[in-house]
């Protein structure tokens, strides 16, 4: 497997064009793939600013680096989806141990979170799926549901754990007829934020369309009327109030993601 590693490390670093970042880049990460802690480092260390980091070098103003370090943040993704699968499981934790009070996170203050009316609010379906009729808060409700209390990872350092329940995700997508072969579920939501994940996230046993958060109908600031849970990413692919969910083969990007965020984004 490490001859595999890094033969698609050098085919991607040889494109690139800023060729002392890339080969003291590559020094670094082909030795921490000797170190047992290898899968962490490929899960969470190609960055763009992980890359930065270890060549000690300012990207700030020098596009021919920030091109090379975009492919190795789209190599990042792609060995992140290699090393993911339904089987790895994130960690789940006693209901001792949940954060009070979880804290709130956005790109917006906890005061302008979006209001919805839950008597009013239709969930939408889009793109590759038999079943395209939209569905009210109630019967999403009478879904049978599950729980799970895991740990929220926020890119900026910082977690808490939280009890999440809803709908499994992949028994919701094949509900609707979804194309399960498709590349990608995308999402659009009631405060103007929007991501997509690859279909085998979708389908993880642990992805969860959460509707109550602590056994109680799911708060506004947590996310209220629905908001994706996903224990194997990092919280900003964890999108709140969602109101679309689309079904593609089209690639379309997220919020953070569009502004340098690596898009696989896992934990």
């Amino acid at each position: 497997m490490k001859n595999v590693i890094k033969n698609k490390i050098s085919q991607i670093f040889s494109t690139a064009d800023s060729e002392a970042i890339v080969q003291e880049a590559q020094k670094q990460i082909v030795r921490h793939l000797d170190e047992p802690s290898r899968r962490r480092f490929l899960r969470q260390g190609l960055t763009l600013g992980g890359v930065a980091m270890l060549s000690g070098c300012d990207i700030s103003d020098n596009e021919s680096v920030d091109k090379a370090l975009m492919k190795v943040s789209s190599f990042n993704d792609r060995m992140q989806g290699w090393l993911f699968g339904s089987t790895r499981l994130a960690p789940v934790y006693a209901e001792s141990m949940i954060t009070r009070p979880f804290p709130f996170n956005a790109f917006y203050a906890e005061d302008e979170a979006p209001v919805v009316d839950g008597s009013s609010y239709r969930l939408q379906i889009a793109g590759l799926a038999l079943d395209k009729r939209d569905w009210s808060l109630a019967t999403l409700h009478k879904m049978a549901q599950t729980s799970q209390v895991t740990r929220h990872i926020c890119v900026e350092g910082w977690s808490a754990i939280g009890k999440w329940g809803g709908v499994p995700f992949g028994d919701f997508l094949r509900l609707i007829g979804a194309d399960l072969t498709a590349e990608y579920v995308s999402f659009k939501c009631a405060d103007n934020y929007y991501t997509s994940i690859d279909m085998a996230s979708a389908l993880h046993p642990q992805t969860l369309l959460a509707l109550t958060y602590d056994g109680q109908i799911l708060p506004r600031k947590y996310g209220f009327p629905m908001k994706l849970r996903i224990p194997t990413k990092l919280g900003y692919k964890n999108p709140k109030h969602i109101e679309v969910i689309e079904i593609t083969n089209k690639f379309t990007g997220g919020y953070w993601e569009d502004q340098g965020y690596n898009w696989f984004g896992g934990s």
